[in-house]
């Protein structure tokens, strides 16, 4: 591993007892399907999360206020912005906050993620499209992107396939990279990231961050040791400053993200930008 590269992991959710208490319990999901470990499963301190930073050389955590579905279903919650924002005070140096989106909220909404922005330092927004069933470039979206134009911050929304992460709630996959056109196309001075790389649909992500100036493909989610070919390439060549690292944690846990990556045929160059140097300038950080 390169100890001289700390890295900047742009997606990462907040794992405390206090988050975990407003979640519905997704064992057979997690632990089962996903392989979190068992001690993991149970919580992570934000001290203990900061310890597993620190030996997978990761600087700086995105953490994420998830908005999961629209509240009153029980398989859909929302992590508090405040939760997230008291995280990102007791750590400034290590963390940064990122504010979940849910279309049903409308402009209520949109002035809260203004709030988390201009009171709380939160540096970009975060949403998952298939658990509304509304594309991204549906028009209850737009109205939160015209803010985040007007905040100068990054949208990240995951693109690929949906789970079936609770059965009673099974969504449609409603992110399928190509719907990322038409907002790029809306929107060019808005940053847009795909997280979860676009799986099963890579060449397509691929393709719109190769069209479009203002579109980036995040790595979260799925282990590096499985990235395709062509995503190595694009890494390696044109698409260079277009990638930023991720885990999701603690789908993938830090250290064992950072071995994997770090065992790809990048060159140093590649893998510096995609560790850090991209995300930093994405999201305008010192």
């Amino acid at each position: 591993m390169d100890e001289e590269v700390w890295a900047i992991d742009a997606v990462v959710n907040i794992w405390t007892e206090e988050a975990l208490a407003g979640r519905p319990e997704r064992g057979s999901f997690y632990r089962g399907k996903i392989g979190v470990d068992a001690e993991t499963f149970q919580g992570v301190s934000l001290d203990e999360m900061l310890r597993r930073m620190d030996k997978a050389r990761i600087e700086r955590s995105f953490l994420i206020a998830a908005k999961v579905g629209t509240i009153g279903h029980p398989a859909c919650y929302h992590v508090p912005y405040d939760l997230v924002a008291k995280a990102v005070a007791a750590h400034p140096d290590r963390f940064s906050g990122l504010a979940g989106l849910d279309p049903t909220e409308g402009m209520d909404g949109v002035r809260a993620l203004e709030r988390a922005v201009r009171d709380h330092g939160f540096i970009g927004a975060h949403f998952y499209p298939h658990w509304y069933e509304l594309p991204p470039d549906h028009a209850r979206w737009y109205p939160f992107y015209a803010k985040c134009v007007e905040l100068d911050i990054p949208v990240q929304l995951q693109v690929g396939q949906s789970l079936v992460y609770d059965p009673r709630y099974p969504r449609r996959s409603v992110g399928r990279p190509i719907t990322l056109d038409s907002v790029a196309c809306d929107f060019p001075e808005l940053k847009i990231i795909g997280i979860h790389l676009g799986v099963p649909w890579m060449d397509e992500m691929i393709a719109m961050a190769w069209k479009h100036q203002n579109v980036f493909i995040g790595t979260d989610a799925h282990s590096p040791r499985y990235w395709p070919a062509s995503l190595i390439h694009y890494m390696n060549t044109y698409g260079r400053k277009k990638v930023i690292f991720g885990t999701d944690f603690p789908v993938l846990g830090f250290e064992r993200t950072r071995e994997e990556f770090e065992a790809l045929d990048l060159r140093p160059e590649s893998k510096r930008a995609v560790l850090r140097d991209n995300t930093l300038r994405i999201y305008k950080l010192a």
